[in-house]
């Protein structure tokens, strides 16, 4: 139970929190918006609400396994990401006070096991989304990419934020594709909403590293522009964030549920900006987990529900 533990803490587990509440929306709307024929293997699109054929116990079946394959991917998606992360900046995070105690440089997990744990991670993962669909299984070089190579960007650009957002973001349009097999423009606003929150509050978190990373040559946003800069960036980022998600909700024709949600995911955008100020760190974590954890969860119930209530 100990390793499980370790390994958990060192993928940072809990922040799933972030990203998986999107796919279940990409999911979601993915079954609201199409019939799927088991027999013939596509879907067809038609106005959101329920399957026209509920009855239809071969559909369900399907959607339930396509449910369980779209959490392996994201779980194991994710979680190479970030054990890959560890293990890449290792070195950096033994010399900083903050992240010293993480697993790699304090000797809990070495360097081998957590690069052996990425592998098997992205195995699994490629083997998903062969059982998704083709599209998904073809795709899936291109998604591990992003959220690997993520962790190379602070070395040589500010914009890394963005690269992980764009990690992130592959969630919704992910989880919609996993369910009908084809791209359309509401998941890709969804997808698009959370590149601009993700790079938003990441920004606000890296608030907490501008000196070591000056001191390493390392790039972010708040490194090379300043704490009370970074945070303008981090507020037109959120703001973009809040666009897209309206004008999601305006193209999806969706009801007063959804605009419920919306008004619980602004307003934990406005107050994480609220609380961190360029001289007071001390909340950033706050900001970080409680208010993006809430905002993520509460957006997509309401979102989910809206879904359903057609």
């Amino acid at each position: 139970m100990s390793t499980v533990k370790n390994y958990l803490s060192l993928i940072k587990f809990s922040h799933t929190i972030f990203a998986m509440p999107f796919a279940m929306i990409g999911f979601f709307l993915g079954i609201t918006t199409t019939d799927f024929n088991p027999e013939m293997g596509n879907s067809l699109n038609r106005s959101i609400g329920w399957p026209n054929d509920t009855t239809n116990f071969a559909i369900w079946q399907i959607y339930l396994i396509k449910f369980i394959l779209v959490v392996i991917c994201m779980v194991t998606a994710r979680s190479a990401a970030m054990a890959f992360n560890r293990y890449l900046d290792r070195t950096f995070d033994a010399k900083n006070p903050r992240t010293a105690i993480r697993e790699i440089p304090a000797g809990i997990i070495s360097a081998d096991s957590a690069l052996r744990f990425t592998i098997i991670c992205c195995v699994i993962f490629m083997a998903a989304c062969f059982f998704i669909n083709t599209l998904c299984f073809f795709l899936s070089p291109v998604a591990l990419f992003v959220i690997l190579f993520y962790s190379y960007t602070k070395r040589f650009t500010p914009l890394c934020h963005l690269v992980l957002g764009l990690g992130l973001s592959l969630a919704p349009i992910g989880a919609y594709l996993a369910v009908t097999g084809k791209f359309e423009l509401l998941p890709i606003l969804f997808s698009l909403a959370v590149i601009f929150w993700v790079s938003g509050f990441d920004v606000i978190y890296a608030l907490q590293d501008v000196d070591f990373d000056q001191s390493q040559n390392l790039y972010s946003i708040p490194s090379v522009l300043g704490k009370t800069k970074a945070l303008r960036v981090s507020e037109l980022l959120h703001l973009c964030s809040a666009i897209c998600v309206v004008t999601a909700g305006v193209y999806g024709h969706f009801h007063w549920l959804y605009w419920v949600g919306i008004a619980v995911f602004i307003g934990m955008l406005l107050y994480q900006h609220s609380i961190v100020k360029p001289n007071d760190l001390s909340k950033v974590n706050i900001a970080f987990m409680t208010a993006n954890g809430i905002a993520s969860v509460v957006f997509a119930v309401f979102v989910i529900s809206d879904l359903f209530i057609r």
